[in-house]
């Protein structure tokens, strides 16, 4: 997984003002992305999201990526998104532009991370709003987690991989 590290790095998003945002600047902490939709019943795990966010303020980084590949439950772009998910949902951590996770016109960010970690019998593509991927502060793509797994049940590992000094990994278990 050696190679990885320098690509995740490498990787960059649009945030919903049209502004890059480079994946360099995440290096040293722990980040969780994961791909929403405004209206999706899971939307709820916002709340989760941050809290997580404020318990690790600083170590840990979360990364929204909205998309409407899935039920048409993301309508909103741009400022409208933005204003959407900070007034609505209340979050604080970023959020980037409305993507698409598969297909013809799949994010870079997405093509990464699903190489990286194919889920369930290999397959590559996202399957639902909400599923998330686990990055160690070393820029490896660690787990990869369903809609149904909530923030909070990935505390403990984050704990763990935010604690993490020396070069002994942590293995997912």
């Amino acid at each position: 997984m050696g190679d990885y590290n320098y690509e995740f790095y490498n990787l960059s998003c649009i945030d919903p003002l049209g502004n890059t945002f480079n994946f360099e600047a995440l290096k040293g902490k722990v980040v969780i992305i994961v791909n929403s939709a405004s209206y999706c019943g899971f939307s709820s795990q916002y709340e989760e999201f941050e809290e997580l966010y404020k318990k690790y303020s600083g170590k840990l980084e979360i990364i929204s990526f909205p998309s409407n590949q899935f039920g048409s439950q993301e309508p909103f772009t741009g400022k409208q998104l933005l204003d959407y998910h900070r007034n609505f949902h209340k979050i604080s951590f970023p959020i980037m532009e409305r993507i698409d996770c598969n297909g013809k016109y799949q994010s870079p960010v997405y093509a990464y991370l699903t190489q990286a970690k194919p889920g369930v019998l290999g397959f590559k593509g996202v399957k639902w709003n909400y599923e998330k991927f686990l990055i160690t502060k070393k820029g490896e793509v660690f787990g990869r987690y369903s809609s149904i797994t909530t923030p909070v049940a990935l505390d403990a590992i984050i704990k763990k991989l935010v604690q993490e000094e020396s070069g002994d990994e942590v293995r997912e278990g």
